[in-house]
């Protein structure tokens, strides 16, 4: 169920073709938004065995919380890989937000366990209110990989309202029809 509701929120396009192509787009913009709001990112993702950018959308309601997106991981020689993820967990609040996710993966081994495996756990705190360029965010995630600092996560609050704290997991899985 996980991979058929994620498949609803994929990347635009008519065919695999036009999909990548919107995905690598995405990653740019993504990039972009990333390297205005934290410059030190840059060069963090030159040194870097790979990373990952994924556009995210989350629905918090009440004792629920969800997500789904979609997004590829790029290693140091520039392979794609093309990917889904999806989230659900519980906690108290309310709200949706859209969320630019980017990972710096400072080993090939642990890029290479998250593109096979693409499991990732995590609790946060989050408030957010936000248009556009109007509005602010703020949150704290904890995710269980990074304690070994093995790779760091970068959240972008594109837009949403919400206020809520929850418990999530979230699975990250390789894009078939995007890969072939």
């Amino acid at each position: 169920a996980v991979p058929a509701a994620a498949g609803l929120f994929g990347a635009k396009g008519d065919n695999p073709e036009e999909k990548r192509a919107a995905v690598r787009k995405d990653r740019g913009a993504i990039l972009a938004k990333l390297y205005a709001a934290h410059p030190d990112a840059k060069e963090k993702i030159k040194r870097a065995a790979g990373y990952g950018t994924f556009n995210n959308k989350n629905l918090n309601l009440f004792l629920l919380s969800s997500g789904h997106g979609y997004g590829m991981v790029t290693d140091k020689g520039g392979k794609e890989t093309f990917m889904a993820m999806a989230s659900l967990g519980g906690g108290v609040g309310i709200g949706a937000k859209d969320l630019s996710v980017v990972f710096i993966f400072k080993t090939p081994e642990v890029m290479r366990k998250f593109v096979e495996s693409g499991w990732q756990f995590g609790g946060e705190a989050d408030a957010t209110a936000k248009a556009g360029d109007k509005g602010a965010a703020a949150s704290k995630e904890a995710a269980a990989d990074t304690a070994a600092n093995v790779f760091e996560i970068y959240q972008l609050t594109d837009t949403g309202v919400a206020l809520q704290a929850t418990v999530a997991g979230t699975k990250y899985w390789k894009d078939a029809d995007l890969n072939k």
